[in-house]
């Protein structure tokens, strides 16, 4: 200890917003306090949201010096902003020109208060040190880390529908076939891909030579990858995409890595209806385990849109990393077995690189999609509940880094 606040008494003049604090100021130190010296009692006031300093204070000086377990009545008073907000008030020792007190880890007396439609409040006063603060700090910055990304959406909801509503339409805006496009992209593209590896390349799954066996083995391995990549390989040029919003208005900028997973969902939803009817078409029936779909849709949604936040903030530093994503993209495609059996990883590759891309989330969740709609089998829960922890993780790390870097962008764009 090198003081303590005795005998506090603080109370708020509502009409004014005047805090007037009074105490006993106790020396605990082996030191003496000199006015002389520039020893003193002030206060800064902070934004609490944020830590910045609002307000540099006035000091006050005992009327004599302070002999090591000594006290000294200090009063102090100082005005609330009128602005809405949560706001502390440090009330330290300090000696002019030198140091606050507080900053060496000294305890001091902390306002917390509170103002609302102008009117201000206090909610608590008591005695703090900087290592106290900074571990609540943490503990706050934590609980908003798992709190705030899923916060920003749902508050955001009927924005991101707008959003991707309006880029799917945009996108085909003028053509013959409209919002149709949204069904003939996908089935054109797993079309030429089954045409590619199933006619010309003569891939066979082995348990059934058939072409059609190899269809929909090759096509449940593309019904995820298809919305994933969609929205990783946008993401890096989505906020360039959008620089008038960042700009100009007051504008979620969360939302728009968000915008580009719903809208490859979307694209998914119509690649699975359209597999689902190649199902009945080939088998006659679906498995009753497609309704374990949910389990892989939500970690594939929280891992996409991680990824995506990621990307979308980098790529406001690093315009060139669209080129690296579609090249990354393509890359990620052949090693992860959606063209190919996932027999021949085992026929090629040592069994270390094969546990090695095995942890592939996108691999967990292709060998997961095969096994509801063409094994009639649940989810394999050894792989699934990892997949889940890794998705919430990259979900949680890349909202994260996005709203520290968001503050730059209306600069850099």
């Amino acid at each position: 200890m090198s003081a303590a606040y005795e005998d506090r008494a603080v109370r708020l003049d509502a009409g004014t917003r005047t805090v007037h604090a009074e105490f006993e100021l106790r020396n605990t130190t082996g030191e003496t306090w000199r006015p002389e010296d520039g020893f003193g009692v002030g206060f800064h006031l902070f934004d609490a949201e944020t830590g910045t300093l609002i307000v540099d204070g006035a000091r006050v000086h005992p009327a004599a010096d302070v002999k090591p377990g000594e006290s000294t009545r200090v009063r102090l008073g100082f005005d609330l902003p009128g602005e809405d907000g949560a706001y502390q008030v440090l009330v330290s020792p300090m000696r002019e020109n030198v140091c606050w007190y507080y900053e060496q880890g000294w305890p001091f007396l902390l306002v917390e208060s509170t103002t609302e439609t102008g009117v201000a409040r206090i909610d608590r006063t008591r005695v703090a040190t900087r290592s106290t603060l900074a571990r609540e700090r943490g503990l706050r910055s934590l609980g908003r880390a798992f709190v705030l990304p899923f916060q920003t959406i749902w508050r955001n909801r009927g924005l991101i529908r707008v959003m991707v509503r309006r880029d799917i339409l945009g996108r085909y805006r003028g053509s013959f076939g409209g919002a149709f496009w949204t069904v003939i992209n996908p089935l054109l593209l797993m079309l030429t891909y089954f045409f590619v590896f199933g006619v010309v390349m003569g891939s066979r799954f082995e348990n059934d030579p058939s072409k059609s066996a190899f269809a929909l083995y090759f096509l449940a391995g593309m019904l995820p990858w298809l919305a994933f990549s969609e929205a990783v390989g946008r993401s890096p040029g989505v906020m360039m995409e959008h620089r008038n919003f960042v700009q100009k208005l007051v504008f979620a900028v969360e939302t728009l890595p968000v915008n580009l997973v719903a809208g490859g969902l979307v694209t998914e939803f119509f690649a699975v209806l359209l597999y689902c009817g190649f199902l009945l078409v080939v088998k006659h029936s679906l498995p009753w385990t497609v309704l374990w779909l949910p389990v892989l849709l939500i970690p594939q949604m929280l891992f996409t849109a991680g990824i995506s936040w990621f990307l979308a903030a980098l790529g406001v530093f690093a315009r060139d990393l669209g080129q690296v994503i579609g090249f990354v993209l393509t890359l990620w495609f052949f090693i992860t077995p959606i063209c190919y059996p996932e027999s021949q990883l085992h026929g090629h590759l040592s069994p270390w690189a094969v546990a090695l891309l095995a942890k592939n989330p996108v691999y967990v969740l292709v060998h997961n999609y095969r096994a509801i709609f063409l094994g009639g089998q649940a989810p394999s829960f050894a792989a699934v509940w990892k997949l889940w922890v890794v998705s919430a993780v990259v979900f949680l790390a890349g909202h994260a880094w996005f709203y520290k870097l968001r503050k730059s962008f209306a600069d850099l764009l």
